[in-house]
């Protein structure tokens, strides 16, 4: 039944006023928290110039590791984006209200996501420019043979399906009357496969490498989706949390419960194929064992990455740890360094901990250590802080205009 309006139906042209208005508003905190992140964009713009002027040289990738800090958070956050599923399917499908309540806050996140993961690809590229081949009708995208062709038509389709479907149901909000659930909910389906896809093709094009066998793993699909649907939940109860806290939309506790029972399994399954993996490379060590060797041990004095995985190994048990036995459960801000320890742990396993041993030692059994120069530092700090932003200028609006909603 939809839900009858006492106003008249406002224009989008007042829907936009509304949202910069309302972006542009907020107290001391918040405007100096904007400002840190323009900063961090302007300084990263800086640094993407030069990169721009030099090329990829201005890295510290080489002929050996082809891909480094940007790929890492690129296949990081394909997997963030993805998890927004595990509060679309409840709210959507089994009609769960209460996650129903923060769904969109889900799907806001996996929009800044998805747009840090394509920043990342141009990023990489070394210029906006080396990308017109992927564009279809102008470059030869390769469709179907090339895995990454399929990976860039995913990733731009989920995003697309993020946009549309919250965009649809907060301005009918915004309108003071009930979405209508046939027009959207083919789309919520679509969306749902189309996350598992996104994460799924992307482990595939590692997987697919028979030269790397570090990656040649069957377990590398599963174990980005347990991963995936770990660390994305973690940050959308970061989120919660935060907006939970600093403003007037107040999260019930059951929304806490029901995410941390999702981060808890999906940790230990992550956790479980983690170790399956370790024993598959230790048990009996061959020439195919020598990228986890060098990844955990180091390998022939190369320890760079050493401290980094044994790092995110402990963040990520003693994380899962805390969350499984909730010291907290009366008080959800307790998950917060719970959720932020198992983030930054899978972050770094996922990230570095996964692209660099993949490309060390090489076919030829070059050995070189890889460390991000101040450039990928900064442009990806840029690239994070522009994700923080677009995620804050989307929530804000859409929690003012369900409040209100809520209200008529």
């Amino acid at each position: 039944m939809t839900k009858k309006s006492s106003a008249p139906n406002r224009g989008f042209i007042s829907f936009i006023k509304d949202i910069i208005a309302w972006n542009l508003s907020g107290g001391i905190a918040y405007q100096l928290f904007l400002c840190i992140l323009l900063v961090l964009m302007m300084f990263g713009v800086y640094a993407y110039l030069i990169q721009f002027k030099v090329g990829l040289s201005a890295t510290n990738m080489s002929d050996i590791v082809s891909w480094g800090l940007y790929i890492s958070n690129f296949t990081f956050f394909v997997g963030v984006a993805a998890a927004a599923v595990m509060l679309i399917l409840p709210a959507y499908i089994f009609k769960d209200k209460d996650l129903h309540k923060v769904v969109i806050i889900g799907e806001v996140v996996a929009v800044g996501a998805l747009i840090m993961c394509l920043l990342f690809i141009i990023a990489d590229l070394g210029g906006p420019l080396n990308a017109w081949h992927l564009i279809p009708g102008i470059g030869i995208l390769n469709f179907p043979s090339s895995l990454l062709a399929w990976d860039i038509i995913v990733i731009n389709g989920y995003l697309a399906l993020n946009l549309l479907v919250p965009f649809y149901i907060v301005y009918s909000h915004y309108n003071n009357r009930e979405p209508d659930e046939k027009k959207y909910r083919p789309f919520i389906f679509l969306s749902i496969f189309w996350a598992f896809g996104i994460h799924l093709v992307t482990a595939f094009l590692y997987e697919g490498l028979p030269a790397r066998p570090f990656w040649n793993n069957p377990l590398m699909g599963p174990r980005f989706l347990a991963s995936a649907f770990a660390a994305g939940p973690a940050l959308i109860s970061v989120v919660l949390i935060i907006i939970h806290t600093a403003t007037t939309f107040k999260i019930d506790k059951q929304v806490f419960n029901k995410l941390r029972l999702i981060i808890v399994v999906s940790a230990i399954i992550n956790l479980i194929m983690l170790f399956s993996e370790v024993f598959k490379e230790f048990y009996f060590t061959t020439h195919h064992s020598l990228a986890a060797v060098y990844l955990y041990f180091g390998l022939d004095g190369h320890n760079a990455l050493v401290p980094w995985i044994w790092t995110a190994i402990t963040m990520n048990v003693f994380g899962t740890i805390i969350l499984a036995f909730n010291p907290g459960r009366k008080n959800p801000v307790f998950l917060l360094p719970a959720c932020i320890l198992l983030f930054l742990g899978i972050w770094i396993e996922k990230g570095i901990g996964l692209i660099i041993p993949g490309l060390v030692p090489s076919p030829l059994g070059e050995i070189v250590d890889y460390a991000p120069s101040w450039v990928e530092i900064s442009i990806t700090l840029g690239i994070l802080a522009f994700g923080i932003f677009v995620v804050t200028l989307l929530i804000k609006p859409a929690i003012i205009i369900e409040q209100r909603f809520e209200k008529v």
